[in-house]
């Protein structure tokens, strides 16, 4: 649906890499290699956005780290559509505020780094009811006509695991 809308796939990608996890920051040259993409192009996406005011940048070192604008006015319709388009707002609705003893999720894989994917990859931190678990991704998978993996850890489990690298976006926190 987004191709339609949108013809620039480094776009697309851009905008799912930000917008899904506003709090992540990412560099030009990191965006590029991650999206298999000339600098050249990102460089142009990332300063077209950045003049519109939908992400803000600052410079560390040597290297300009760029992440979503949230005070940019049509933030968070831009992530709506993000989120419903991927199938992440339906999975949020109907698994993560069903289950208890939940801590955080995380997305992970192809979505994660920005690519249109077919399959969700989640990591769920805490300790829900591993059976309504599976009856709810089994129904969501259903409406939302992709495949979702997922691997459940404890908090302690989850300790040993690094959250803040680029391959784990926070989706969602108690």
């Amino acid at each position: 649906m987004l191709e339609a809308l949108i013809s620039s796939k480094t776009r697309i990608k851009l905008l799912l890499r930000l917008f899904l996890n506003p709090e992540s920051k990412s560099y030009l040259r990191g965006l590029a290699d991650e999206f298999e993409e000339s600098t050249n192009s990102v460089r142009l996406e990332l300063s077209r956005f950045e003049e519109a005011g939908m992400v803000e940048s600052e410079l560390v070192g040597n290297k300009k780290y760029y992440k979503a604008n949230t005070g940019f006015s049509l933030f968070n319709e831009v992530r709506s559509i993000l989120l419903k388009q991927t199938g992440l707002s339906s999975i949020i609705e109907e698994v993560i505020e069903k289950l208890g003893d939940l801590r955080s999720v995380y997305l992970t894989g192809d979505l994660a780094c920005g690519k249109q994917s077919n399959v969700i990859s989640l990591v769920f931190v805490g300790n829900p009811d591993r059976v309504y678990l599976t009856h709810l991704v089994d129904k969501v998978e259903d409406l939302i006509d992709k495949k979702i993996q997922y691997l459940n850890y404890t908090e302690e489990e989850a300790k040993s695991l690094d959250f803040e690298s680029e391959k784990y976006l926070l989706l969602w926190n108690e």
